[in-house]
């Protein structure tokens, strides 16, 4: 009984290996012909419109006013961390402050600011 199970098993096994031997080997399907070149678009920055949450020195939290559950974090690029410390020097903005933000989307860098802060409480 063990011998017929293990001429089973072994008969199994050379079967499969002689299957597999004989599938044809997946090659490219190649005609000869020069590949299609994809040309990728140039990315441009986007204005945010979103209404101001915080803001100090190095993030700014903002979420966006198409979709109010979108709450975005930015860090600030050169041009961005100059004109926002002298914002936050004067007082900065107020949380609900409609305010602009240029960026590239899918990123995290606020490229440009541009909105009027409210007067402090």
């Amino acid at each position: 009984m063990k011998n017929s199970k293990i001429f089973a098993a072994f008969t199994l096994a050379l079967l499969a290996g002689c299957l597999s031997a004989a599938a044809p080997v997946a090659r490219a399907q190649m005609s000869g012909s020069a590949p299609i070149v994809v040309k990728k678009k140039v990315q441009k920055p986007v204005w945010l419109k979103a209404q101001f949450i915080h803001a100090d020195n190095h993030t700014l939290m903002v979420r966006e006013q198409a979709n109010q559950m979108n709450v975005h974090t930015f860090t600030y690029a050169d041009k961005a961390q100059k004109k926002m410390s002298k914002i936050l020097d004067e007082g900065g903005y107020q949380t609900g402050d409609s305010i602009k933000v240029l960026w590239m989307a899918g990123g995290s860098e606020a490229l440009d600011i541009k909105g009027k802060p409210s007067k402090a409480i």
